[in-house]
């Protein structure tokens, strides 16, 4: 089985700390790599994670606030300098297009690798290759500002014990899946008698928004749900000022959404702690974490 995990580069927001690089997150999903967000330093974060950057091949820029995208100049020249053959598709709001081209030309570098531009000017679907579905929304923030959701295609799961119960063996398997129905002896065998529609999981990114019907929706069933906290709800007065959730809100979030667990991030520097977030928010949804800089959350199928 190919990986399945989300690795946490980073989880300050506009502020760093000694302890927590700017945002940067990695879905590692059967054979691709999604990297959402990548903040100042997030190069040097891959070393620290034992992750080769070259294992990414779609990046996404919720909006162009500085901590959500400045390392992403230094992550393609580093593709470059890797010399990745695979394209690397690019997902941004449209509007920002002046600031992408900034971030991807801000330096002197023969360029070799072929990045695809995917300017998201309206929400819904954006990508579907078959093997992925890629969908956006527009958040509540003070610019221009996405959440994304990413659904795997649904696979068939065959019963192996059923199979044999049929007389079903090697290459006949195969048949089947491509036909939709076998005769075995005088016997006609369907699809669904031996197998089952696994559905795709999901997950989805939401990152910086004030609380909105948005954030809920793209979230609805996800098995993961990335989310903003960038205060605890004793500031909820500064979250609404500054656009951003608290974890209060992130949880209620998740919890109208049907998620199947919520992962914290982008904290404000203020909190040294994070335990009492975490706390916070397990009160509205229990399968609350909070991300910490480098940890891995392993998200295997059903």
């Amino acid at each position: 089985m190919s990986v399945r995990d989300l690795i946490i580069l980073g989880t300050s927001s506009q502020q760093p700390t000694r302890f927590r690089n700017h945002g940067a997150y990695l879905f590692r999903w059967n054979n691709e790599g999604f990297l959402f967000d990548p903040g100042e330093g997030t190069q040097r974060q891959f070393i620290f994670a034992n992750v080769a950057p070259p294992v990414v091949n779609r990046i996404f820029v919720s909006h162009f606030h500085g901590d959500h995208c400045l390392g992403l100049g230094s992550i393609l020249m580093r593709l470059n300098l890797d010399k990745v053959t695979h394209p690397i598709h690019c997902y941004y709001p449209a509007s920002g297009k002046k600031y992408f081209d900034r971030l991807r030309y801000g330096t002197i570098y023969h360029e070799n690798i072929h990045v695809i531009e995917h300017p998201v000017l309206e929400p819904g679907l954006v990508h579907d290759d078959g093997a992925f579905k890629i969908e956006a929304t527009f958040l509540e923030h003070a610019v221009e500002n996405i959440g994304w959701r990413i659904t795997e295609a649904d696979t068939r799961k065959f019963d192996s014990a059923k199979l044999n119960a049929c007389g079903i063996f090697g290459p006949e398997v195969k048949e089947l899946q491509r036909l939709g129905k076998l005769m075995v002896g005088d016997k006609e065998i369907h699809l669904d008698d031996v197998s089952c529609v696994r559905v795709g999981d999901s997950i989805a990114v939401v990152i910086d928004t004030r609380v909105c019907p948005q954030a809920i929706e793209i979230a609805r069933n996800a098995k993961i749900l990335l989310c903003e906290s960038t205060y605890m709800e004793e500031h909820q007065e500064l979250a609404y000022r500054h656009f951003h959730l608290t974890s209060k809100q992130a949880a209620h979030i998740a919890k109208e959404a049907n998620a199947r667990k919520l992962i914290l991030t982008h904290f404000s520097a203020r909190y040294l702690n994070l335990k009492p977030m975490e706390n916070e928010a397990r009160t509205i949804f229990p399968e609350t974490e909070v991300a910490e800089d480098l940890r891995v959350f392993p998200f295997p199928k059903n």
